[in-house]
């Protein structure tokens, strides 16, 4: 049955269908409500045809639910009832750990996206684990997503925020006793170089995820 995947980021919403291969992209952004984002999507896709959609949300997502409401998109998200909305069987997934799910070739892998915010997941042989990482403290009173999102990139420059990306890639590969980091999300294209035991992510992957959502092989926690 085809899936019409769906990755909703801080400025960009990309939606493929898994029995095609064209890509379709809207606008996201602060005033994002789910209502509206819903409108959006099917007008979009009107003319595709699918039984099931995965959606990848910018937020901590808890047995297939958001928990929190995402920071870079409108309000309403937490109680929104996706999959009444859509009228199919809907399964919703953070959208790191989307992409990670994707982007997955063996081994123990962690996955940073360096988008508006830093994502984050780590996938082991057939399990995924959606991650906070970008939350935690890391310098001056910030956490990593202040120096590694776009506000970081933004206040830094360049020079200093590729520094940090390599600092903070050693030491969260080292906690995670990560075999590789895949780096993804839109700035990874800042790097002319990648860190040691570093492989480029691409975003095409987050639709592969979506389609391995509905593997019964795959577990996502």
């Amino acid at each position: 049955m085809a899936i019409l995947v769906v990755d909703i980021g801080g400025t960009t919403i990309k939606l493929k269908c898994s029995s095609g291969d064209e890509e379709r992209r809207l606008p996201s952004g602060p005033e994002l409500t789910p209502d509206v984002f819903v409108q959006r999507v099917r007008e979009a896709t009107a003319d595709w045809s699918f039984a099931r959609v995965s959606l990848g949300v910018p937020g901590p997502v808890r047995n297939g639910r958001l928990v929190r409401e995402p920071v870079n998109l409108g309000r309403g998200w937490v109680e929104f009832a996706l999959e009444h909305a859509f009228g199919v069987p809907t399964r919703v997934i953070n959208d790191a750990a989307m992409q990670a799910l994707g982007s997955w070739e063996g081994g123990k892998m962690l996955f940073l996206g360096l988008g508006t915010g830093l994502g984050s997941a780590l996938v082991v042989e057939g399990v995924v684990i959606s991650l906070e990482l970008g939350h935690l403290p890391y310098r001056d009173g910030e956490t990593y997503e202040d120096w590694l999102g776009a506000r970081g990139l933004a206040r830094l420059g360049e020079e200093r925020w590729c520094a940090a990306v390599f600092d903070v890639v050693a030491r969260l590969k080292a906690a995670m006793v990560a075999d590789e980091v895949v780096l993804g999300g839109g700035n990874v294209h800042r790097l002319a170089h990648l860190p040691s035991g570093c492989r480029r992510g691409e975003n095409a992957r987050a639709f592969l995820g979506g389609e391995r959502l509905w593997d019964p092989a795959w577990r996502v926690f």
